[in-house]
């Protein structure tokens, strides 16, 4: 997989490193991996494996210190930060764990705050039905605080998926679920992935969220590992 010529996300020789003090602390190193257009990929290994670096150089939410980043047709690692931005704002989407909704903003305010920032026409029937579709077509006008967990990670998806993204990032989605909610989540991310042929990349710790991904990828101490692509059973 990691020639596949119709990647839509393709990391080459990707390294990261930052200064703390006096010291330089390595992240990642030699990293090397494609995502084919359609694919869904898992990212697991222990926590400060480097998982979390590399969603966030693979989506250009931070830059390499060496090496290159291909997302959706474009080397965003050679992009400044508002180029970046705006080519995430056309062809990415985000799931975080801690949800990352304005706590101002209703449900609906939440969902349509990318369409309306893209021009989308018909925004509100789009935030609509998408919150319609993720089971909170009665939570309309509801702010976060007035939504659990679950409800909230539902918010969350329905904006992701609001914009019809080319590539969907997820970072844990359903770390600060219980089992049966996490479970409801990891459900609906994927039926929503499936009908609207997102590329999805996860990190997680859930294996049985990674097992129904296409692929999985293990990480320890910043590198990929040697078998480091696994396909789901």
């Amino acid at each position: 997989m990691s020639e596949a010529t119709d990647a839509i996300i393709r990391a080459q020789d990707l390294s990261h490193q930052v200064e703390v003090g006096a010291e330089t602390l390595t992240l990642l190193s030699d990293i090397n991996l494609s995502v084919a257009a359609g694919e869904s990929v898992a990212i697991l290994g222990r926590s400060g494996s480097g998982k979390t670096t590399l969603l966030g150089l693979l989506a250009g939410l931070d830059l390499p210190s060496s090496g290159t980043v291909d997302l959706a047709g474009e080397r965003i690692s050679a992009m400044d930060e508002d180029s970046r931005a705006r080519h995430r704002a056309n062809r990415v989407g985000f799931v975080f764990q801690s949800f990352q909704l304005l706590p101002t903003l209703s449900a609906l305010e939440n969902v349509l705050l990318p369409l309306e920032l893209g021009d989308v026409r018909d925004a509100s029937g789009r935030a609509k039905e998408l919150l319609e579709r993720v089971g909170l077509g009665e939570r309309l006008g509801h702010t976060p605080r007035q939504l659990s967990g679950g409800e909230q990670q539902r918010v969350a998806i329905a904006r992701a998926f609001a914009a019809n993204p080319a590539v969907l990032f997820a970072d844990e989605p359903t770390g600060n679920l219980d089992t049966t909610t996490g479970q409801q989540i990891a459900d609906l991310l994927m039926a929503l992935n499936a009908e609207q042929g997102t590329t999805l990349v996860l990190v997680t710790h859930d294996e049985e969220l990674a097992g129904r991904c296409n692929r999985r990828i293990r990480m320890d101490g910043g590198r990929l590992l040697d078998a480091a692509t696994e396909p789901s059973l």
